[in-house]
């Protein structure tokens, strides 16, 4: 169990360690922009060729539909929650990339745990892959919620909360392992591809472009190809 909640937390530390960096270093709104649209980019590859993949593997359409579904109630239920707490503009949606990160990064971590459980070699490659995603997806919010007054005390403790949580789905995926040995990661994969697929058009992507104009959309088109070529 240990083990699974130390690859899970490896994966994700980055959203802490990218979280925090904006309190030192200024990084302009374009920049900000483009980060975020190679987020997106990178994002939408783990989409096409590996989560909805490890879904479709293990249960029909069907169920990858209906489980999507629940992915997108989860994210909206969530962003709502967020918008009314912290508002729509500013730190309200930054939030709102900030809960697709945790969409996107429990599911994926709740797989790394099951992979781990059933004796499946986790691929360094593809740790490495979501470790350096997530630094363009902690970094747009973190800007934005900086610029609002966040300072680095309750950015750490957002991030830290959001690492801890993956690496915990992490371990309660190994020990799903043992309550039921033919449990499989298709249904958490299938519920965050909905998750990010709705936090991507809702959130990240009009972020990006209001950002970086442009130049996001070339951004988006390099982390998507990028990815590729690394999975």
């Amino acid at each position: 169990m240990l083990h699974a909640f130390g690859i899970g937390l490896l994966a994700q530390l980055s959203l802490l360690l990218a979280g925090l960096l904006v309190c030192w270093v200024t990084v302009r709104p374009k920049i900000v922009g483009i980060l975020g649209g190679f987020g997106a980019g990178a994002m939408i590859a783990a989409v096409s060729f590996d989560l909805l993949p490890e879904a479709e593997a293990h249960i029909d359409k069907w169920q990858t539909g209906l489980w999507m579904m629940i992915g997108v109630a989860v994210f909206l239920v969530a962003d709502k929650f967020v918008e009314n707490r912290f508002g729509s503009e500013g730190a309200g949606g930054a939030m709102g990339i900030v809960v697709g990160s945790v969409v996107d990064g429990v599911p994926e971590s709740a797989i790394l745990g099951i992979q781990v459980g059933t004796g499946v070699a986790i691929s360094m490659s593809f740790v490495a892959a979501v470790f350096v995603s997530n630094i363009p997806q902690a970094i747009a919010p973190s800007a934005d919620l900086a610029a609002s007054g966040w300072g680095p005390r309750r950015l750490g403790r957002l991030w830290l909360l959001v690492v801890l949580a993956c690496a915990a789905a992490a371990a309660l995926g190994y020990l799903a392992t043992d309550v039921a040995p033919g449990v499989q990661g298709d249904r958490a994969a299938a519920l965050a591809v909905g998750g990010l697929l709705a936090m991507l058009t809702n959130s990240l992507i009009p972020f990006s472009f209001e950002r970086g104009g442009s130049q996001a959309g070339a951004a988006t088109a390099l982390g998507f190809c990028l990815s590729v070529l690394n999975s």
